[in-house]
């Protein structure tokens, strides 16, 4: 105790806290292991770029039906990222949940909390991403079961994109997915991006762990790699105004929105 059961007031002062340069709020699949890991390797911890993260339920089996019930928690899973922190941009980081419930819907249903955000997810993140580096031709790699992988190769087919080479793991257990080696998602870009016909590849699911394949890849192919994981952190930091290029993170980075 102290001498006279005295606490002494401490005098002082405030600042903008964490996030100088952008505060940025990620939504998570509840069964998500692995993006959290790969932007701990893109965000520098030293660049003042505040990341918050909240998890949404999701059913641990993908299929359409199990990806659009994610709609009715949106907003309540955005609600957890406090809007009085402010956010410059919040992302759904769920590349097929976007492409079945839909990009503007997901837009729409994040804004009811966060009115003054930029919105943005994989999949909006991935055709800004083919655009921003002129690709039109290009490979499709999911993890997904077939009427998943061709509900996303119709959405990019309607963006403009050609599809000319699409392959899957065929996979609807999203626990599976998270242990998909990083030699089997090599093995598979390297594959089916060596074809004449494309001009990228874009590996899709942020339970993927493809980052760490990107560099390896790109070399070897001589062609743009993209990953959910990889355009969905390069989307939100230049719609945040953040134009960082972290190591080993593909030739993306090295670019800014067209």
């Amino acid at each position: 105790m102290l001498e006279n059961d005295h606490v002494e007031t401490l005098d002082f002062t405030t600042d903008e806290g964490l996030g100088g340069r952008a505060r940025l709020g990620l939504i998570v699949l509840q069964t998500d292991q692995t993006i959290e890991h790969e932007f701990s390797t893109i965000f520098d911890q030293d660049s003042d770029v505040a990341l918050y993260k909240a998890r949404i339920p999701n059913a641990m089996d993908v299929s359409p039906a199990t990806l659009r019930q994610m709609a009715l928690d949106l907003p309540r899973t955005a609600a957890l990222l406090p809007p009085s922190f402010d956010f410059d941009v919040i992302g759904y980081a769920c590349t097929s949940g976007a492409t079945m419930i839909g990009e503007d819907q997901v837009d729409a249903l994040i804004r009811e909390v966060h009115p003054e955000a930029k919105t943005t997810n994989p999949i909006t993140a991935v055709k800004t991403a083919l655009g921003t580096l002129g690709l039109e031709r290009i490979a499709l790699v999911t993890p997904y079961p077939v009427d998943v992988t061709l509900e996303m190769q119709d959405n990019l087919r309607r963006a403009g994109f050609q599809t000319n080479a699409v392959a899957s793991f065929n996979q609807s257990d999203d626990f599976t997915v998270a242990r998909i080696t990083t030699d089997s998602i090599l093995n598979a870009v390297l594959r089916i991006g060596a074809r004449d016909n494309v001009d990228g590849v874009f590996v899709s699911c942020t339970s993927l762990r493809a980052l760490q394949v990107i560099a390896k890849a790109e070399a070897a192919l001589g062609k743009p790699v993209i990953s959910s994981n990889q355009a969905l952190a390069w989307h939100m930091m230049r719609l945040a105004g953040v134009s960082d290029i972290p190591s080993n993170a593909g030739r993306l980075f090295s670019t800014n929105i067209s």
